[in-house]
């Protein structure tokens, strides 16, 4: 039969799902952001300390370098103003990224503006101290791959070249056009010389953009995956096997409601209510939880998923949402073990429980269905339904596992023991149905 092409998720849904995920980008980028910040912070107050300590502990450093016009006050006229504005950004970014607000762009750039020139500051200061060339050559120019490597934790490619374009302009334009008062026999320095430096700058600047946006569709695809999952987790309920979801993933599930041929199992556990009346509610549900964990486990061995749990018992389906052409012989397979697999586990158990398991191969309709704010996946039909009469037998003839002619003839090997009870009476069906018993 031709599909019934109906999706699982509605465009509204659609669309909030994509609002999350770039909700998710932006807070990622924002604490990405904080996190750059804190680093900038950390290595000026290294710095503001390093240059403290050594003026203090052996001025002769500095006296020596800066031809005796070293300042520490004017140090901490650059440092600590910065200082204090990095922190401030830092309380205004991490109040936004908890009320889930991006940064406007503009500020972004700002913010890299003013950083960027903070070395820019520092080599004014140099220059003066100890000449143009000296300066040029000595630390403050090195400083500005700091904000440079820093950048890439932007995530943003133009901030990061926008950085880069700012340090290579700045350097280069004190290398030109400053040359302070007290150092005028200095030659001006090189152009070609400096326009190189510069150059480096800006394709550092480049570079780490290029980081920059890779980490940023590494942590795209890693929020995309993310949604996925979410999305197999919220359609088939937390009762899908991790081999399940992988392949969902792999593959893709379809987005639609459709006839699939499948192997609809029915389990139900004989006589549970009756015994909860001489037991505790914690030790029913430590039983029951003991049981479905064993019997999912097998179910998980065979590539079946849980449909539902209906209190003392589940619905199983073999063959959706991922096609398989062994459903029946692998449904068959499971329910052998399942009650192998509870004798075992029935041995030296004060509580000891039989199962009772119904199997029926044929068409169902697949799909999501439910409310507009809360849907799950299930199938539906008539094989749905004979499934749970013949599970229901069992009690009828003292059985563990009945199964349809159609699951029996599907299976193939795996059920060639079973033993015919001829046409049985299905409450529902107007002629007999033929039954077989594996268990």
């Amino acid at each position: 039969m031709m599909p019934l092409r109906q999706t699982f998720f509605t465009p509204a849904a659609e669309s909030a799902e994509l609002h999350a995920a770039r909700e998710a980008l932006n807070r990622q980028v924002l604490l990405t952001e904080l996190l750059r910040i804190k680093a900038v912070i950390v290595t000026i107050v290294i710095l503001t300390a390093f240059v403290t300590i050594v003026h203090f502990l052996a001025p002769s450093v500095f006296a020596g370098v800066s031809r005796g016009n070293f300042e520490l006050v004017s140090t901490y006229v650059i440092f600590l103003p910065f200082l204090a504005l990095e922190l401030l950004a830092l309380y205004l970014i991490g109040r936004r990224a908890a009320e889930n607000k991006d940064v406007p762009i503009i500020r972004r750039y700002v913010s890299a503006l003013i950083e960027t020139s903070v070395p820019t500051a520092a080599l004014y200061l140099h220059m003066n101290w100890m000449g143009a060339s000296t300066a040029l050559a000595f630390a403050a120019p090195l400083t500005y791959f700091i904000f440079i490597i820093l950048s890439t934790l932007r995530l943003d490619f133009w901030l990061s070249t926008f950085t880069g374009l700012v340090a290579a302009s700045e350097m280069f334009a004190m290398a030109m056009l400053y040359r302070p008062q007290g150092f005028a026999d200095e030659p001006m320095p090189d152009s070609v010389f400096q326009f190189v430096r510069a150059i480096m700058l800006f394709v550092g600047g480049v570079l780490a953009g290029a980081v920059g946006m890779q980490l940023r569709r590494q942590f795209e695809a890693s929020i995309a995956a993310a949604a996925a999952r979410d999305r197999v987790t919220d359609l088939f309920g937390q009762h899908v096997s991790p081999q399940v979801v992988e392949q969902l993933l792999a593959t893709g599930a379809a987005p639609t409601t459709e006839m699939r041929q499948v192997a609809v199992m029915f389990v139900d556990i004989r006589d549970f209510t009756a015994a909860t009346r001489i037991h505790t509610p914690r030790q029913v549900v430590e039983r029951l939880d003991e049981a479905f964990a064993i019997l999912v486990d097998v179910l998980d061995r065979h590539a079946g998923i849980v449909n539902k749990f209906l209190g003392d018992g589940f619905l199983a389906v073999f063959g959706a949402p991922i096609e398989d052409p062994q459903a029946a012989r692998c449904a068959v397979l499971a329910a052998r073990e399942m009650i192998v697999e509870m004798n075992d586990n029935n041995r030296g158990n004060d509580w000891p429980l039989r199962i009772g398991i119904g199997i029926h191969m044929g068409a169902v309709i697949a799909g999501n269905v439910g409310s507009p704010r809360r849907k799950e996946y299930t199938v539906i039909g008539d094989t749905v339904n004979f499934a749970a009469r013949l599970e229901a037998l069992n009690k009828q003839f003292g059985s563990q596992l009945l199964i349809s002619s159609a699951t029996r003839d599907a299976a193939g090997e795996a059920a060639q023991e079973a033993e015919c009870l001829g046409d049985v009476d299905v409450r529902g069906y107007e002629q007999p149905q033929a039954v077989w018993r594996l268990g």
